[in-house]
């Protein structure tokens, strides 16, 4: 009897590696971002303001922070309005723009905007300043991601190397039981 089960324990262990490997080979590209924001535009003059373009473009909505400094010597105005303009690369759909807010932030001037994006493919952006102290604008592209599980993201990535490690475990209890077997056979 524990011939047959050695078998079908064997036979499920070479099903499961088989398995493991073809999928990876038909696993899809993933090009998709998870985790923080990332900049897009970095430390650039845009009028009488040097500017920081941070994103955390998913799909569906995606996230903008603009953080704002005035040149040096200079200040920010309290009138200053930020917008995002975002629209296809392919000009498949007009431009739209969105409206930033400003963040409550202790000493950094920081806005933030929400644009809506349809589908993965390259989209343009264009960052609209607007004050008494003067104006400017910015570009830049971003290519959005599907949007992750949250905090399940963990525990999915972590799942392979938990089976690996049971079955390492498994094939060492196994080796144990036999080696176990074999010296009481011998005595």
């Amino acid at each position: 009897m524990k011939g047959v089960a050695h078998y079908r324990r064997s036979r499920t262990l070479v099903a499961c590696v088989f398995l493991g490997l073809l999928s990876m080979f038909h696993a899809p590209n993933s090009v998709a971002h998870n985790g923080p924001p990332f900049p897009i535009i970095t430390d650039q003059r845009v009028g009488p303001y040097i500017i920081s373009l941070w994103t955390h473009p998913d799909l569906g909505t995606g996230t903008f922070f603009v953080m704002v400094d005035p040149v040096p010597g200079g200040t920010v105005p309290k009138d200053l309005k930020v917008q995002i303009g975002v629209q296809p690369a392919s000009g498949r759909l007009a431009e739209v723009v969105y409206s930033a807010w400003l963040q409550n932030l202790r000493g950094q001037v920081e806005y933030k905007a929400e644009a809506q994006f349809d589908q993965q493919e390259n989209w343009k952006v264009r960052l609209i300043l607007a004050s008494s102290a003067g104006g400017g604008e910015a570009y830049s592209q971003v290519v959005p991601t599907p949007a992750g599980f949250g905090r399940w993201d963990l525990l999915l990535y972590l799942l392979p190397f938990l089976a690996v490690g049971f079955l390492w475990f498994t094939a060492m209890a196994k080796r144990r039981r036999l080696r176990k077997a074999q010296i009481q056979q011998a005595t």
